[in-house]
Parts: C-alpha cells; structure tokens; sequence
C-alpha cells in the first residue's frame, strides 16, 4: 500500500511540547500518516539501544520508519580509502535501520568534483557492484538501498543514472526525490506527462515489479542555475514541482511508492495534504 509521512519532526512536532523520536511514532499516526524517515545525515550517533527503543514505538504505533544515510557519501571520490568510509556510512546506516525495523535505507550517491563526469559516473557504478557484494556478504540483503535522484547539477544522481546504478542488482531500488528532479532540470515538473515520461523510463528500465513500490521524497524546491538551492512549502507559487499531477501518475501506472515530504518545517502537515490529494484522485 502507498505511504505517507515526514521526513524527521516538523516544527509542529516541537510546538506541541515533543523532543524525542520514540514520541514521533504516536505524533505520525495521530495525523493519519504512516510512515517516518529518520535521517543520519550528520552522522550515526545512536545506540543500538536507543535504535531497539525507537523501533519498538514505531512497531506499536504500525508506523513504518525508514532511514538516510550520511551526506558525507561519496562513490565518485578518487581515493580508495574515502570510498571505504562511504561504505561503511551504507552499511553502519542498514546496520542500525534493521535495529529500528525498517527496510528502506536512502543515501545519496556521489558528487562529480573536478573530474569528467562520464568519468565519475563509472566509478561510481563500479563501487556500486563493490557495494552489492558488501551488502550480501553483510546479510543485509533483505533490505531495500535507495540511490536518490540529486538537485545540484553538479552531484551525481540524474535519472538516466540512478537507473544505470540500480541496474546493478535488485537490492537497488529508486528514490525520485521530485523536487531534485524539477530543480536540476529546471523547471521541467509541471502537467503529469513529465512525471509520466520520466517514471515509465524507469518502470521500462528496471521493471514494474521493483518501481510497484518505490521511494519518493517530495517537496518544492527553490533553485538556481546550478540545481537545487533551498527547500520550501507548498504555499509557495513561484517553483515547483506541484503533487496533484504525480497522484494522478501514480493511480495511471498502478504504483503504489513510500512517499516522504520534506518541505520546510511544514513535513508533517503536507505529507498530510499530498495523502488528501491521492486519495481524491483515487475517487475520480
């Protein structure tokens, strides 16, 4: 079934007197939502303890949590030993996912730098098959390793090549962050035959079956001319991209993906509005 919900607490969740994530679960399902994404983009500092008491709540509340891994991730990096430790980012960050009993794991790929960007684009795929075999030889296999789409022009993460890396293997699956997409492509969401195109590319890429339930973050992003520059909400009516056209995509194609809203402080809220809207246009 399609998800719901919030990429970390909203401002919301702190105005309502909440300070810790073992409180999120109950503050999600409250709101109709159902699912969180927890992120350790500035690092892992948690507990294996800490992990198993957050996973209880989220398990008892029937709320689904999924992970992001550090920003710090970088597969383009020339230097092997750098390499290693994006690795380990990926697998410390499933490690500690399975603590807390989800299944999804996001993480950003890589950032071209000074090189040519063919070149780090294959580099990049080759550490993603060195990252397939770490991932087996962990047993963490089961679960899901979402390469996200990227809103800088100069990262590593367009469509084209988030297919190309989850081509690798199936423990791959998409993370179409719509907002990167809209901003790096300039503006290019606006009616739902630009997410049609760009969502058949990958159901035709990589099969039904794995895009049936795919990963999305969503939001509207402000941007410039090199890609990506600051998130917003959905009260803003200069960028884009709009969700009406994607819910309508989503019932078209039959995909049914865990979708995460990662506006401005308002994550929460509008995780909630963009379930109103699909739910409407399931109606229609």
């Amino acid at each position: 079934m399609i998800k719901f919900g919030p990429s970390g607490n909203s401002i919301s969740f702190a105005e309502e007197g909440h300070s810790h994530t073992e409180e999120a679960a109950a503050f999600v399902k409250a709101r109709g939502l159902d699912c969180y994404e927890y992120s350790f983009g500035r690092g892992i500092h948690m507990t294996e303890e800490k992990a198993r008491a957050i996973g209880k709540t989220f398990e008892a509340a029937g709320v689904e949590i999924s992970v992001h891994a550090p920003y710090f991730i970088n597969f383009a990096n020339p230097d092997d030993e750098m390499a290693e430790k994006s690795f380990g980012y990926v697998l410390d960050s499933a490690k500690m996912l399975r603590l807390l009993g989800g299944h999804r794991l996001v993480f950003h790929p890589a950032s071209q730098g000074k090189e040519d960007r063919a070149a780090a684009v294959l580099r990049t795929l080759d550490r993603f098959k060195i990252l397939r075999d770490k991932i087996y030889e962990s047993g963490l296999d089961d679960l899901m390793f979402c390469p996200e789409t990227m809103g800088k022009i100069a990262q590593i993460g367009t469509i084209e090549e988030i297919a190309k890396f989850c081509e690798v293997d199936p423990v791959f699956t998409p993370c179409v962050d719509f907002g990167h997409v809209n901003a790096r492509e300039q503006g290019s969401l606006k009616v739902a035959v630009d997410y049609r195109v760009r969502l058949q590319y990958l159901i035709d890429r990589l099969g039904y079956d794995r895009m049936k339930h795919f990963h999305v973050h969503f939001s509207k992003i402000q941007y410039g001319a090199k890609g990506e520059l600051r998130h917003l909400t959905f009260a803003d009516t200069v960028y884009g991209p709009e969700f009406e056209p994607l819910a309508q995509v989503l019932k078209e194609l039959n995909l049914e993906p865990y979708i995460v809203s990662e506006s401005d402080g308002m994550q929460a809220e509008e995780a909630m509005e963009m379930k109103k809207i699909y739910e409407r246009t399931m109606l229609q």
